[in-house]
């Protein structure tokens, strides 16, 4: 069970427990998280989950793979921490993962 905290463009800050196995993506559906549309339901098909990784963090999630950054051409405002939550799964090590959500999501 890791704990992961959502913060949305304005401040607000959501901290959510997730199983182990279940996406980030997954974990902010779950708790009703504002700002994660996952409108393709984590096929990684859209960027409606994006996400900024923290700095601290980005060695802990892994790099995006293609079909990923394919996807995030499609995103509001990405930059090099940019990721899809859909695609990073949840683990021990990541407890305590802070993410910041995009203004918007498209």
């Amino acid at each position: 069970m890791a704990k992961i905290t959502f913060i949305e463009h304005d401040g607000t800050k959501h901290t959510v427990e997730a199983e182990n196995g279940m996406t980030v993506m997954e974990a902010a559906v779950k708790n009703s998280v504002p700002g994660i549309d996952a409108d393709c339901g984590g096929a990684c098909a859209c960027a409606t989950c994006h996400v900024y990784v923290g700095k601290d963090w980005l060695d802990k999630t892994g790099t995006a793979e293609q079909m990923e950054e394919d996807m995030l051409d499609f995103a509001f405002d990405v930059r090099d921490n940019s990721r899809l939550s859909c695609q990073i799964k949840v683990t021990d090590e990541i407890d305590g993962l802070v993410v910041d959500l995009p203004e918007k999501q498209f």
